[in-house]
């Protein structure tokens, strides 16, 4: 059974994300009876001794009601704002209310994009999750809307579920979603789709079947976002699964019959560059030719031979994107110049750096030991 990757003794640590468009009803109330199942589920889990913490939407739809916010508190920044600052209240409310009816603890966590983007912090938030976990409380996550920008934020919490899946060390991530997984087409419009029950890789192809449409287009984060998470967990060693939450008790329900779409995690490797893959921001990028390219593919670090051009204000230690002729991020790393330097020797030999920086050249643009292929 497919859902065994996620069973208590083959996944010690899961975390589950719930969406808006499950937990909160068009009236902007919790829908506590479907919540209730999710709980006891997540009680039956931890009685089997698996830890688990949950990625939390509903804060904004909340407090939308109790302000009497048009357009679920999304008209703007300053409404969603203020109407995550008063949802957030009855969310971990509601949360400890009925974990504590089956005899568990909550604990809340509000975290922003940068808590986890930036390393120290990102440890930090690791070892705060790790502690609670070992205590056998269940931390409520969301990500903290009531300071977040535009410009600044996870936007969606399948990839902050997938974030926080590697600071917890996790071994699996279920979405909790209003659609059962991955489709080949849209089902709602094409009656020949199919469920894809396994991806191993994320492609060209599997890309292709979220930008067709198969999400259901609610809630923040659609199918794209959810392809995303997949990616960021695959690469810290864990398993993703989308799976229909519109079921009651939706966790045994893909106990019984598996039905969800799974990304296989790949073998777990680095921390360091699992934290780099799963990073959703970079300070610039430095794009190569085909040569270079290939040589990244086999493992090698990027040499200024191999650049093209230089986008963006970085420092060393800033990671930057490494972007092939077609535009597509093949990697991520720490710069070992920064921007102006780099731009100085793009496409210079080795032995002719010292020449143009007026130093010892580095031995690499990016070396291949804080690099991480995508």
């Amino acid at each position: 059974m497919p859902s065994e990757r996620f069973s208590p003794a083959s996944c010690p640590r899961l975390i589950v994300k719930i969406g808006s468009a499950l937990l909160v009803d068009t009236d902007g109330l919790v829908r506590r009876a479907w919540l209730k199942g999710v709980v006891a589920d997540i009680a039956a889990r931890h009685r089997a001794g698996q830890k688990i913490a949950v990625v939390s939407s509903g804060a904004i739809a909340l407090g939308a009601r109790r302000l009497g916010l048009a357009k679920g508190g999304r008209a703007n920044l300053e409404d969603a704002q203020a109407a995550a600052a008063t949802g957030q209240i009855a969310l971990s409310h509601c949360w400890a209310e009925l974990l504590g009816e089956v005899g568990l603890t909550a604990a809340q966590m509000l975290v922003t994009l940068d808590d986890l983007e930036d390393r120290r912090r990102y440890l930090n938030a690791a070892s705060t999750l790790d502690r609670l976990l070992s205590l056998g409380v269940v931390p409520v996550i969301n990500e903290n809307d009531s300071v977040a920008t535009e410009e600044i934020r996870f936007g969606d919490n399948d990839r902050l579920a997938a974030r926080i899946g590697q600071a917890a060390d996790a071994q699996g991530v279920i979405l909790l979603s209003d659609i059962d997984g991955l489709y080949t087409a849209n089902p709602h419009r094409d009656p020949t789709a199919k469920l894809v029950p396994e991806v191993h890789r994320i492609d060209a192809k599997i890309r292709a079947m979220a930008d067709a449409g198969s999400a259901s287009g609610m809630g923040s984060g659609g199918m794209i976002s959810k392809l995303e998470a997949a990616r960021i967990a695959q690469h810290s060693g864990a398993h993703l699964a989308i799976i229909s939450g519109k079921r009651d008790n939706p966790l045994a329900m893909f106990d019984a019959d598996g039905r969800g779409t799974i990304f296989i995690g790949e073998k777990s490797g680095n921390a360091r560059k699992a934290w780099l893959a799963g990073r959703l921001t970079a300070k610039g990028r430095i794009a190569v030719d085909a040569g270079a390219a290939g040589a990244l593919a086999q493992g090698r670090s990027l040499l200024a031979a191999g650049a093209v051009s230089v986008d963006g204000r970085f420092a060393r230690g800033d990671v930057i994107d490494i972007a092939g002729p077609d535009g597509h991020v093949l990697a991520r790393g720490l710069a070992e110049y920064d921007a102006a330097d780099a731009a100085k020797i793009v496409g210079r030999r080795s032995d002719a750096l010292e020449a143009i920086l007026g130093y010892a050249p580095r031995s690499a643009l990016v070396h291949r030991d804080h690099m991480v292929l995508l």
